[in-house]
């Protein structure tokens, strides 16, 4: 007697592997800090590795968001978050957190974005960011300057060794 067939889950990514990208990549460690009292990553910190790989990510394309915000008076400010949770890390895994540029608008742009074990997709999140003013955080177009390196983002993703 055969096994009964299993329907397809829909937030599964067909062979939960991830296929090659040209995203943005950082390798990040899980520390006990980032961990429940089981080792298993807990669920808010993937977030805690998106926003890492963000800030990386800009400044690979030559933004520091401190000098964004002090010389600009500008903030990308996270406007919609959306995950899903494949498989959990533990304490000591290497991960690696990556970023790629989905969409730009005007005054928000979204990313795609993945941790990774190995070749293992584990989390992926898509995370639209909105342009606002440090003063009052009023919504703002991007500047030129950072929109045309990330309309160029969108054709060529940055990795750390194009970095180096």
């Amino acid at each position: 007697m055969r096994p009964p067939a299993r329907k397809a889950n829909p937030h599964r990514v067909a062979g939960a592997r991830a296929q090659p990208s040209a995203a943005f990549s950082l390798p990040l460690r899980v520390y006990y800090q980032d961990t429940d009292s089981g080792g298993v990553v807990f669920h808010g910190n993937y977030l805690h590795f998106f926003e890492r790989a963000r800030t990386e990510w800009l400044r690979a394309l030559g933004f520091d968001v401190r000098t964004l915000a002090a010389q600009d008076g500008l903030l990308f400010i996270v406007r919609e978050v959306r995950v899903n949770y494949m498989r959990p890390a533990f304490v000591d895994d290497l991960l690696t957190a990556t970023v790629e540029l989905e969409h730009l608008g005007r005054a928000q742009f979204t990313l795609g974005q993945r941790v990774l074990r190995d070749e293992e997709l584990l989390v992926q999140g898509s995370i639209n960011l909105a342009c606002v003013t440090t003063d009052g955080l009023k919504p703002v177009r991007v500047p030129p300057r950072v929109h045309a390196v990330l309309q160029a983002a969108l054709g060529h993703e940055v990795t750390q060794e194009e970095e180096a």
